[in-house]
Protein backbone atom coordinates (compact mmCIF):
# COMPACT_ATOMS: atom_id res chain seq x y z
CA UNK A 1 0.00 0.00 0.00
CA UNK A 2 1.66 3.61 -0.94
CA UNK A 3 2.69 5.47 2.07
CA UNK A 4 0.38 8.76 0.92
CA UNK A 5 -2.40 6.02 1.01
CA UNK A 6 -1.98 5.17 4.41
CA UNK A 7 -1.41 8.55 5.17
CA UNK A 8 -5.04 8.71 3.46
CA UNK A 9 -6.85 6.55 6.02
CA UNK A 10 -5.15 7.20 8.84
CA UNK A 11 -4.97 10.94 9.24
CA UNK A 12 -7.11 12.40 6.53
CA UNK A 13 -10.62 10.89 7.43
CA UNK A 14 -10.37 11.51 10.89
CA UNK A 15 -9.14 15.07 9.73
CA UNK A 16 -12.47 15.46 7.67
CA UNK A 17 -15.06 13.66 9.25
CA UNK A 18 -14.21 16.38 12.05
CA UNK A 19 -14.11 19.42 9.27
CA UNK A 20 -16.95 18.70 7.93
CA UNK A 21 -19.23 16.60 10.43
CA UNK A 22 -20.07 13.35 8.76
CA UNK A 23 -21.36 10.47 10.97
CA UNK A 24 -20.03 7.73 8.40
CA UNK A 25 -16.24 7.09 7.03
CA UNK A 26 -18.09 6.36 3.91
CA UNK A 27 -19.06 10.31 3.21
CA UNK A 28 -15.76 10.89 3.51
CA UNK A 29 -14.37 12.11 -0.04
CA UNK A 30 -11.70 9.97 -1.81
CA UNK A 31 -9.57 9.46 -4.86
CA UNK A 32 -11.27 7.34 -7.35
CA UNK A 33 -8.65 7.95 -10.20
CA UNK A 34 -6.24 10.05 -12.19
CA UNK A 35 -6.99 11.13 -15.64
CA UNK A 36 -3.90 12.04 -17.89
CA UNK A 37 -4.95 13.41 -21.42
CA UNK A 38 -2.89 14.63 -24.15
CA UNK A 39 -4.14 16.25 -27.22
CA UNK A 40 -2.26 15.94 -30.28
CA UNK A 41 -4.33 17.91 -32.68
CA UNK A 42 -0.79 18.31 -35.50
CA UNK A 43 -0.61 14.75 -35.33
CA UNK A 44 -3.29 15.06 -38.61
CA UNK A 45 -0.60 16.31 -40.73
CA UNK A 46 2.20 13.80 -39.04
CA UNK A 47 1.64 10.56 -37.26
CA UNK A 48 4.70 10.49 -35.44
CA UNK A 49 3.61 13.21 -33.06
CA UNK A 50 1.07 10.66 -31.77
CA UNK A 51 3.88 7.88 -31.00
CA UNK A 52 5.61 10.61 -29.26
CA UNK A 53 2.81 11.15 -26.98
CA UNK A 54 2.01 7.53 -26.37
CA UNK A 55 5.54 6.98 -25.20
CA UNK A 56 5.74 9.95 -22.91
CA UNK A 57 2.72 8.94 -21.01
CA UNK A 58 3.55 5.63 -20.46
CA UNK A 59 6.97 6.73 -18.98
CA UNK A 60 5.62 8.70 -16.72
CA UNK A 61 2.82 6.73 -15.62
CA UNK A 62 3.95 2.75 -16.22
CA UNK A 63 0.73 1.70 -18.22
CA UNK A 64 -0.18 1.97 -21.90
CA UNK A 65 -2.28 4.87 -22.84
CA UNK A 66 -5.48 4.47 -25.21
CA UNK A 67 -5.60 6.39 -28.55
CA UNK A 68 -8.25 8.94 -28.19
CA UNK A 69 -10.22 9.38 -31.42
CA UNK A 70 -12.76 12.60 -32.79
CA UNK A 71 -16.45 12.20 -31.97
CA UNK A 72 -17.29 14.79 -34.79
CA UNK A 73 -15.93 16.28 -38.04
CA UNK A 74 -14.83 20.07 -38.04
CA UNK A 75 -14.13 21.30 -41.58
CA UNK A 76 -12.39 24.11 -40.60
CA UNK A 77 -9.96 21.87 -38.72
CA UNK A 78 -10.18 19.56 -41.30
CA UNK A 79 -10.96 16.92 -38.77
CA UNK A 80 -12.59 13.95 -39.56
CA UNK A 81 -14.80 11.90 -36.99
CA UNK A 82 -13.04 8.90 -36.10
CA UNK A 83 -9.32 10.31 -37.02
CA UNK A 84 -6.82 9.65 -33.93
CA UNK A 85 -5.95 13.36 -32.32
CA UNK A 86 -4.59 12.19 -28.52
CA UNK A 87 -3.86 9.87 -25.66
CA UNK A 88 -4.57 9.27 -22.28
CA UNK A 89 -4.14 7.34 -19.56
CA UNK A 90 -6.41 6.40 -16.28
CA UNK A 91 -5.16 5.38 -13.46
CA UNK A 92 -6.73 3.44 -10.15
CA UNK A 93 -5.30 2.22 -7.11
CA UNK A 94 -1.53 1.94 -6.33
CA UNK A 95 -0.62 3.40 -9.44
CA UNK A 96 -3.36 6.61 -8.71
CA UNK A 97 -1.77 7.33 -4.84
CA UNK A 98 2.21 7.04 -6.38
CA UNK A 99 1.32 9.16 -9.12
CA UNK A 100 -0.41 11.83 -6.94
CA UNK A 101 2.63 11.76 -4.50
CA UNK A 102 5.15 12.55 -7.20
CA UNK A 103 2.81 15.12 -9.03
CA UNK A 104 2.93 16.82 -5.65
CA UNK A 105 6.23 16.51 -4.38
CA UNK A 106 8.46 16.27 -7.43
CA UNK A 107 6.54 17.22 -10.40
CA UNK A 108 4.84 20.55 -9.92
CA UNK A 109 7.82 22.00 -7.80
CA UNK A 110 10.24 21.30 -10.52
CA UNK A 111 8.34 23.71 -12.88
CA UNK A 112 9.69 26.89 -14.06
CA UNK A 113 8.71 30.16 -11.52
CA UNK A 114 6.24 27.62 -10.07
CA UNK A 115 3.93 29.45 -7.32
CA UNK A 116 1.20 27.15 -6.40
CA UNK A 117 -1.86 25.85 -8.98
CA UNK A 118 -4.87 27.40 -9.38
CA UNK A 119 -7.72 27.22 -7.11
CA UNK A 120 -10.39 27.72 -9.78
CA UNK A 121 -9.92 24.15 -11.90
CA UNK A 122 -12.68 22.89 -9.90
CA UNK A 123 -15.93 21.50 -11.72
CA UNK A 124 -18.52 21.92 -9.14
CA UNK A 125 -18.19 18.16 -8.28
CA UNK A 126 -15.39 18.33 -6.47
CA UNK A 127 -13.32 16.88 -9.46
CA UNK A 128 -9.95 19.18 -10.35
CA UNK A 129 -8.28 19.53 -13.41
CA UNK A 130 -4.82 21.04 -13.84
CA UNK A 131 -2.59 21.52 -17.28
CA UNK A 132 1.05 21.60 -17.99
CA UNK A 133 2.44 23.19 -20.63
CA UNK A 134 6.07 20.78 -20.98
CA UNK A 135 6.15 17.08 -20.03
CA UNK A 136 9.58 17.79 -18.54
CA UNK A 137 7.69 18.53 -15.40
CA UNK A 138 8.60 14.22 -14.69
CA UNK A 139 11.58 13.24 -13.96
CA UNK A 140 10.96 9.75 -16.06
CA UNK A 141 11.11 11.83 -18.98
CA UNK A 142 14.67 12.78 -20.41
CA UNK A 143 15.17 16.09 -22.32
CA UNK A 144 17.72 14.70 -24.54
CA UNK A 145 15.68 12.06 -26.03
CA UNK A 146 12.18 14.10 -26.24
CA UNK A 147 10.88 15.27 -29.91
CA UNK A 148 8.72 18.41 -28.53
CA UNK A 149 7.49 19.65 -25.97
CA UNK A 150 3.85 18.59 -25.35
CA UNK A 151 1.37 20.26 -22.82
CA UNK A 152 -0.98 17.59 -20.73
CA UNK A 153 -4.24 17.50 -18.86
CA UNK A 154 -4.70 15.93 -15.09
CA UNK A 155 -7.59 15.37 -13.70
CA UNK A 156 -7.98 14.32 -10.40
CA UNK A 157 -11.32 12.59 -10.22
CA UNK A 158 -13.04 12.28 -6.02
CA UNK A 159 -16.18 11.21 -4.30
CA UNK A 160 -16.71 14.89 -2.84
CA UNK A 161 -19.87 16.30 -3.52
CA UNK A 162 -18.62 20.06 -3.74
CA UNK A 163 -15.61 21.84 -4.55
CA UNK A 164 -14.98 23.00 -0.95
CA UNK A 165 -14.74 19.19 -0.01
CA UNK A 166 -12.59 18.33 -2.37
CA UNK A 167 -9.94 21.56 -2.51
CA UNK A 168 -9.63 20.53 0.96
CA UNK A 169 -8.96 16.70 0.74
CA UNK A 170 -6.76 17.76 -1.82
CA UNK A 171 -5.20 19.98 0.28
CA UNK A 172 -4.05 17.05 2.81
CA UNK A 173 -2.97 14.94 0.04
CA UNK A 174 -0.54 17.67 -0.49
CA UNK A 175 -2.04 19.94 -3.54
CA UNK A 176 0.04 23.24 -3.73
CA UNK A 177 -2.38 25.41 -4.38
CA UNK A 178 -1.73 29.21 -4.76
CA UNK A 179 -3.65 31.75 -2.63
CA UNK A 180 -5.81 34.23 -4.58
Amino acid sequence: MPQLQQRYTAEFVPTLMKEFNYRSMMQVPRLTKVVLNIGAGAAMENAKILDGAVADLQLITGQKPILTKARTSIANFKLREGRQIGAKVTLRGARMWAFVDRLCNVALPRLRDFRGTSPDGFDGRGNYTLGLHEQLAFPEIQYDKIDMLRGMEITLVTTARTDAEGRRLLELIGMPFRSN
